[in-house]
Parts: C-alpha cells; structure tokens; sequence
C-alpha cells in the first residue's frame, strides 16, 4: 500500500505547533456560522414551511429539468420536482407564487391548473392526478424530528466514544464533529440556497464522516500512547503523520463521488450533495487541526489511557 501514500508515512509535520492559530481559526468559522444562523437564518423548503404539492401524469416521460425551469421562469421559488413510480409521473411541490401585489396565489385549484399548464407541452402534454396542500404543521413536525436526530447522534457518538476510549476523547471528537455541522449549516444560512430534507440528510451524513474520520486518528493515538515514550503534543503529531495519507486519499475518494452526485444527480439531490461537499472538506480540516490541538488542550496524557491499577490493599486482602 505503500505507493499509494501521498505524505510518507514517517512525515514530521509540525500541526501541534499551529494548535492556537488552527482553534482560533475553527472558533472564527463557528461565530460566523453561528452568527449568520441568528441573523440571516435558512432558506427553508416545502418541507419545512408548508405549501403546494401537485402530482402530474404524462403520456410521454417527462423532462424535470425542463419543468422545473418553467416553473422557475414563472416565478415559482426553488419548486421540487421529482419522478415517482414511472418516468411519465412526477410531483411537484412549490410554495405560493407571488404576484405583483406582493400576495401569494394560494388558491389550490389556481395552483394546479398553472403548474399542469407550464409542464405540459404540445408533444406531451399533463394531466393532474392529485393535489394538496401541505400545512406548516407537518413542517415544524419535520424540524423537530431533524433537531431530535441530531440530538440522538451526537449522544450515541459520545456515548460510543466515552466508552471506547476515554472522557477526554469522546469531548473532543464531539466538538469537533459538531463544529463541522456548524459550519456546514452556517454555510446555507449565508448563501441563502435552500434547505429541505435532503440537506438535513446530508448534514446527518457529513456528521457521520466526521466522527468516523476522528476516530481513526484517535484509535492510533491511542495505541501510540501506549507503546511509545515522549510528551503528549510529540505523540499526537506523529499519530496526525501516520495517518495523514489515509485521512486525505479517503476524503478525495469520498469528494469524488459527491461531486459526481452534484453534477449529474438532478436538481433534487443537488442540496444534500453540497452539504456533503462542504463537510468532507471541513471534517478532513477538522481531523487534522482541530480534534488532536482540542485533547492536547484538555490535558491528554498516557494516564488518561493506561488501564486502571486496582487497590493494592484491596487486592490483599482478597483470599
């Protein structure tokens, strides 16, 4: 395996050296992040506000790029469009186009009458085989279940962790893994792109990359505790060198297939896909600058990994 290193595997990197400037850094980009959640807030789909949904049946299949940019020119916001069951069924589902008075046409029938007028073309036209409206409540019902698998991760994670390695570590790698998802998140509130359930998807993804990538390094800083003499911050830049090739050769393979996802997956994939861009990139940076300068801040030592020695007295007087 050698070949495919792209450091040597005995590389001496300095990354402890620049612990202060990486964590400054870090903290920067989750201010940021935070800030622009607070301020600018996200961009939420149907999924989450409520709207229209609308289910067409074509004689021919059925183009959804070319539907989906009708819709857009007709001044429908961000609609989603996607085939289900067949290439000649699709849904559609958009929130209200506003008109020049500033109100939203919100007449179901109004709808989708429009929406079967714009998809429809003289070689293949539509007809509407159902329509609804979705209310805000499912949506805040979908938020809520998002935040409470977010919940249910990052306690598993610590919970795995803690009992893997040590308290110590199992911290670390949540914050680190939760600044990841941060950033990712203050990424969509800055730009303003849109966020449905396939982003929260990717975002639940990009934490799962993360914690996994972290964990790898621990895992050799673990056993380079054990097995080697030195102080702390020596140890930990040669456990990041060690596995600086598996980190970055992972992460590019993992990158090339998502940005195949986002060039060629359609428009409905297209959210979830740059939020795993944006987080492989952050979670490998993370991996290599963060989750280690973090254990060494907190005070990592050999101790916190030794297994623990019984009371000598204890011991003496058992039979």
């Amino acid at each position: 395996m050698k070949p495919f290193n792209v450091f040597p595997y005995g590389s001496k990197f300095n990354f402890m050296r620049l612990r202060w400037v990486s964590l400054a850094i870090a903290l920067g980009l989750m201010l940021v992040s935070i800030g622009a959640m607070v301020f600018n807030g996200f961009n939420f789909a149907i999924d989450f506000t409520g709207g229209t949904a609308v289910e067409l049946r074509f004689q021919k299949p059925a183009d959804v790029d070319a539907v989906r940019q009708a819709l857009e020119r007709a001044g429908y916001s961000s609609p989603q469009v996607q085939t289900f069951g067949t290439n000649a069924d699709l849904l559609i589902r958009l929130q209200p186009k506003a008109t020049e008075g500033g109100q939203g046409i919100d007449t179901l029938a109004v709808v989708a009458e429009d929406v079967r007028a714009l998809a429809s073309t003289p070689d293949n036209p539509a007809e509407i085989a159902r329509r609804e409206t979705v209310g805000a409540q499912v949506g805040d019902e979908l938020a809520l279940n998002g935040i409470w698998a977010l919940i249910f991760v990052v306690v598993g994670f610590l919970i795995y962790i803690w009992f893997r390695f040590e308290a110590k570590f199992a911290v670390a790698a949540v914050v680190t893994s939760m600044h990841d998802v941060v950033v990712v998140l203050g990424w969509f509130a800055l730009t303003g792109h849109e966020f449905d359930l396939t982003v929260l998807a990717g975002v639940l993804s990009v934490l799962g990359f993360s914690i996994n990538d972290t964990i790898v390094v621990f895992d050799r800083v673990r056993e380079n505790f054990r097995g080697m003499r030195g102080e702390p911050a020596e140890i930990l830049n040669i456990s990041i060198n060690q596995t600086l090739s598996r980190t970055v050769i992972t992460s590019f393979v993992a990158l090339l297939t998502v940005v195949a996802l986002y060039l060629y997956g359609g428009g409905s994939l297209r959210g979830m896909a740059e939020a795993q861009m944006i987080g492989i990139v952050i979670g490998t940076v993370s991996t290599i600058f963060v989750a280690c300068p973090l254990l060494l801040w907190m005070g990592v030592s050999k101790q916190d990994l030794m297994p623990k020695v019984r009371n000598e007295e204890e011991l003496a007087r058992r039979p």
